[in-house]
């Protein structure tokens, strides 16, 4: 896993030197094992390496035999497919990236549909004067790009594009709104002005400096359910999840697991096991004092159960206000979901632990059916209920067309498909990559730490998406198919006990101090004229008994001191609300 970034310029000059090392600079963190700079002509490319496949002979750019050079961020799982499939190719590397420079300079704009991983790649084929962008179906791996009328620029993160003084540090109100309202954004556009993601299965052709063509590969099948009866969709799930768990166990490093003590988590660390026929490493993170939403000495439990050595951290109430600053200053492209907090002290673990890859859940509550949205999209009054997030966070409080970018996805998700498959490709589109793939992205690479999600792996969404609703999701429980395979193959795991989710309670710590809180949020310039100020000073009061507004709010704040009014992230919770301006 690695830092990539790019200029292509309009006019065919050079690159400007200094705005690459800036690039380069600002994702540092990235790539800890290498840094390159390759300027040919109008193009230049930045790589930072994390070393974790062919640590002798991968350094990056990686050269096809024209002349397309490759950098990427991202890992190629079906490698080994492509190198017996292109037996006479003149390979110089072991690195699984390699196979995909060649790709993309003999197929150009479709290359990535040959690809199984997670990535996002930049190819610059200057004989042909292009250049290639890439990012997987699910958007597992970020991109972020800029266009101005002298060049086209591009980054892992749009921090660095900032840093590079290639956008602006605002604002946009409506993607403000769409934060607090949802916790996250949507679409194209970041909440940066002129700042764009790369949407999950794209990739953009630019020639001298300006996109000249797009292409988009989908994360899910087409059509509706396909019945199966429960046996074979059981053998076939143990088959599709053991080989993709297998392929995302490939490297050349040690490799660990985040161990929640839920179904998902739990059911990867049965399949690691089986896999690798190794002894597992694991993490997991409790709460001091515990709680009912502390599932983690339940993950040792199995962990032990399963002949793992697992280690438990613990998040206090301490580590709150003083790592909530430094954790919105490395969540660049926002999201107001507390699970950050837990799991930047989960990155920051592994890798004091020596662990550069970890194996995490992500994606099987998307896939399989996991939330209690799903079932109620079965429920036979269903037209009679409001669609998921209809309300939003704050309800009517925020308007300024913050479900806009829901209700776009809303309307490209049902055709063909089941009431529970339009919620779930809605989930896939824009929940997933904008929410926890986000997450998971900055807080663990922030310390140099890659995330793998053996669930969103396009063998087990072809099978996982199109099961019948009834194996996803019924009276009281979703996963059920998965659930039923877990009770199989790893009974101590309690396939259908009650789980209590991964949230720190930041209710609770938050309600400590809600009139500070409050008083400091009311007169932040992040929330003037978002929301009243007695508003904001109640969503704290009410903190212990509802936690997510106050949080977004908080979350907000930090973000904005953070990344507009550049405060540094150094000193507590209330240091980095006070050294904003107030509104």
């Amino acid at each position: 896993m690695c830092g990539i970034a790019g200029v292509m310029t309009r006019d065919g000059s050079a690159p400007d030197a200094a705005v690459l090392r800036a690039l380069q600079d600002a994702l540092a963190h990235r790539g800890p094992d290498g840094r390159a700079i390759l300027v040919r002509g109008d193009t230049g490319l930045v790589h930072l390496r994390l070393a974790i496949v062919d640590l002798t002979t991968g350094d990056q750019p990686l050269f096809a035999p024209g002349g397309a050079a490759l950098v990427a961020n991202g890992e190629i799982y079906n490698d080994p497919d492509l190198r017996r499939a292109m037996a006479d190719a003149p390979f110089r590397t072991r690195s699984d990236c390699e196979p995909a420079a060649f790709i993309a300079e003999s197929d150009g704009l479709p290359f990535a549909d040959r690809l199984r991983g997670m990535y996002a790649i930049a190819v610059h084929d200057p004989a042909r004067g292009r250049l290639l962008l890439a990012r997987d179906p699910f958007g597992i791996k970020p991109l972020y790009y800029v266009q101005t009328e002298t060049l086209f620029a591009f980054a892992s993160e749009p921090q660095a594009l900032l840093a590079a003084g290639l956008g602006e540090r605002a604002a946009a109100r409506q993607r403000l709104a769409e934060l607090l309202q949802l916790k996250f954004t949507t679409g194209a556009a970041t909440i940066f002005p002129g700042i764009c993601r790369l949407l999950p299965g794209e990739t953009l052709l630019v020639e001298r400096g300006a996109i000249t063509a797009r292409r988009r590969r989908a994360a899910l099948p087409e059509g509706g359910p396909v019945p199966i009866g429960r046996d074979a969709a059981l053998q076939r799930l143990d088959a599709v999840l053991l080989d993709s768990v297998a392929a995302h166990l490939r490297a050349d490093v040690p490799y660990g697991l985040f161990l929640s003590g839920g179904i998902d988590s739990s059911a990867l660390l049965a399949l690691m096991r089986r896999a690798s026929g190794s002894r597992v490493r694991a993490l997991t993170v409790g709460w001091d004092g515990g709680g009912e939403a502390d599932e983690s000495f339940e993950a040792a439990r199995l962990a032990r159960a399963m002949g793992a050595e697992c280690e438990r951290l613990t998040m206090t109430e301490q580590d709150f206000w003083t790592l909530a600053p430094r954790i919105a200053a490395a969540t660049d492209d926002p999201t107001a979901d507390a699970a950050v907090l837990p799991s930047w002290m989960l990155g920051r673990a592994a890798a004091s632990g020596g662990l550069k890859v970890t194996l995490c859940g992500e994606g099987a509550d998307e896939l399989f059916g996991g939330y209690s949205r799903y079932r109620k999209r079965r429920a036979p009054w269903r037209w009679l209920t409001r669609p998921p997030r209809a309300r939003g966070i704050f309800g009517g409080a925020i308007a300024d067309g913050w479900r806009d970018g829901i209700t776009a996805a809303e309307a490209a998700a049902g055709q063909g498909r089941s009431a529970l498959q339009a919620a779930q490709a809605v989930d896939c589109a824009e929940w997933l990559p904008n929410d926890l793939l986000t997450k998971l992205d900055r807080t663990l690479m922030v310390h140099g730490v890659e995330g793998r999600t053996p669930f969103l792996d396009p063998v087990v969404a072809d099978f996982a998406f199109r099961l019948p609703d009834a194996r996803k999701a019924g009276a009281g429980f979703g996963k059920r198919l998965l659930r039923d395979w877990l009770a199989g193959a790893f009974p101590e795991a309690g396939a259908y006990a009650r789980k209590k989710g991964f949230k720190p309670p930041v209710g609770a710590w938050m309600a400590q101090r809600a009139d500070m809180l409050g008083d400091l949020a009311a007169g932040h310039p992040a929330l003037a004229g978002v929301l009243p100020t007695a508003r904001i000073r109640a969503a704290f009061a009410d903190a212990e008994r509802s936690a997510q507004p106050a949080w977004s709010l908080l979350f907000t704040a930090l973000w904005y001191g953070a990344h507009v009014l550049g405060v540094p992230p150094d000193g507590d919770i209330g240091e980095a609300l006070r050294a904003a301006p107030r509104a």
